[in-house]
């Protein structure tokens, strides 16, 4: 039989999977790695402590699938994007902690940018909104901010990746300094419509050419693994941002067919074909992937706090014990009782992008309990949702027909039917939801010769179950009457963020 394994480099764990040639996980093994906040706002991870963790993993899931290094036909790679790594070449250590994509220690950068007239620039060339969310003022900031990191970058001595970069420059012990274009997208330094490395961008953001890795299609043997990190060497097939990935797992190949991801964040990638799409809600356009002579883009909508509210009623207010807890506790009233929470604990994303948005909690009464607000919790992931599908819609993207779903709190029935009852369209929830690995495990796949193209791939989606509007229109339009306002309180808190 045929074997693929894929790394799940997310933001909260890693994981690897290995997949068979039907698209069917055998084994699987995950570790969760910590998460640091130095200052309010500031988000970070530790590179090496994500390499280990990652490295691990795959050793424990060929373990358990029985397998050896040489069974594997190639290993795909998703990843947490916009996470920012700068790391010595000659030593690959890293020369301080990686800044998470949720970090907003940048926002005022931002908004200088802004006020100096560069958003409609960055825009134009990148397809992004200018903001703290994406790569380029987060490696600007380390340059600053890291003590002679500036002028070793300039002297060619340091080198700059997404984490799918750091983790071939690992695999590889430093051979590849590679990135794919799903991931190059989001640095704010990458011209949507060039495929290349911006050099306007670059002289914006002062940021030295020499930092960056080359870019190479998202699916293509670029290299192979260390023989001494698994007992031999396994060909690396694929790079893609996860959400990439994920809608590539969810076969969403044709022009106008949407994924959402409900992992950390949530995000809402909707196929817009061979041409990228120029938002007028604030709407992000990106590559998709690029495969051997074809290039889809997408049009995304991106929710910085989904999942990880959830965590937060977990870890921060101990209203739970387990994140799977929420769905009974949520369930056990009929609705929020008027309460209503506002998750920017990272600021806004689309369609606000309001970096100084803070985490707001309006409409309490005596009568509001524990499980109102994990009622509220659950409301607040699917309406953030919603603002993304009806921005895409005003685009001319849509109407959006169905809408398939992925990620842990994918799970939660509850959370579905709610997404399915405020959107007004079927959510279809697939039997495969590992789709994020299943994703890189299919470009690897189509790199490798086991596939022969997408749509043989796409003969292995298969729903598990799907979730039928049962509102009103008159209902969905006062639900979201209040979401507005209560976004509107939560806007612009942090004023004096840096």
């Amino acid at each position: 039989m045929t074997f693929l394994l894929a790394l799940d480099q997310g933001t909260t764990s890693s994981r690897a999977i290995v997949f068979d040639a039907a698209g069917q996980a055998v084994a699987s093994a995950q570790q969760e790695f910590r998460q640091h906040y130095p200052q309010p706002g500031w988000v970070e991870h530790d590179a090496d402590e994500i390499w280990t963790t990652q490295r691990d993993c795959v050793r424990l899931a060929l373990a358990r699938a029985g397998l050896a290094a040489a069974d594997i036909a190639a290993l795909g790679i998703a990843n947490q994007r916009e996470t920012t790594v700068l790391w010595e070449r000659a030593s690959g250590r890293p020369l301080a902690p990686a800044i998470v994509w949720q970090d907003r220690r940048t926002a005022g950068h931002c908004d200088r940018l802004r006020a100096a007239g560069h958003a409609d620039l960055i825009r134009a060339r990148s397809g992004l909104e200018l903001d703290a969310y994406f790569s380029a003022t987060k490696l600007a900031w380390l340059l600053d901010h890291v003590p002679d990191a500036r002028r070793r970058a300039e002297a060619g001595e340091l080198a700059f990746g997404t984490l799918d970069s750091w983790l071939v420059w690992q695999l590889t012990g430093g051979a590849r300094h590679v990135t794919d274009p799903s991931n190059a997208a989001r640095t704010m330094l990458f011209n949507l419509h060039s495929l290349a490395w911006d050099d306007t961008l670059l002289d914006l953001f002062a940021i030295p050419r020499t930092l960056l890795p080359e870019v190479v299609d998202t699916a293509g043997v670029l290299g192979a693994t260390r023989p001494d990190l698994f007992g031999a060497p396994i060909p690396i097939a694929a790079l893609a941002g996860d959400q990439q990935a994920a809608t590539f797992g969810q076969a969403c190949f044709a022009p106008g067919s949407a994924k959402n991801t409900y992992g950390t964040g949530c995000f809402l990638m909707l196929n817009t074909g061979a041409t990228p799409v120029a938002s007028t809600q604030r709407l992000l356009s990106t590559v998709g992937w690029r495969l051997p002579g074809e290039t889809c883009y997408m049009l995304e909508g991106s929710v910085f706090i989904g999942g990880a509210v959830i965590q937060w009623l977990r870890d921060g207010l101990g209203l739970i014990e387990h994140a799977a807890d929420v769905e009974a506790l949520a369930a056990s009233v009929p609705d929020s009782g008027g309460a209503l929470l506002v998750p920017a604990f990272a600021g806004l994303g689309a369609p606000w992008w309001d970096g100084h948005a803070r985490g707001t909690l309006v409409g309490l009464t005596r009568g509001v309990t524990r499980a109102h607000i994990a009622r509220a919790a659950l409301d607040a992931i699917a309406l953030q949702t919603v603002d993304l599908v009806d921005a895409m819609n005003r685009d001319g993207a849509g109407p959006l027909r169905e809408l398939r779903v992925d990620g842990g709190a994918a799970r939660n029935d509850l959370l579905m039917q709610i997404q399915a009852d405020l959107l007004g369209v079927p959510v279809i929830r697939p039997r495969q939801t590992e789709t994020t690995a299943l994703g890189a495990a299919c470009l690897a796949g189509l790199a490798a010769g086991v596939w022969r193209s997408p749509a043989e791939l796409a003969r292995h989606w298969q729903e598990e179950r799907r979730f039928e509007p049962t509102r009103s229109a008159d209902w969905r339009a006062a639900r979201l009457h209040d979401w507005h306002r209560a976004v509107a309180r939560s806007r612009a808190w942090a004023e004096d963020a840096p």
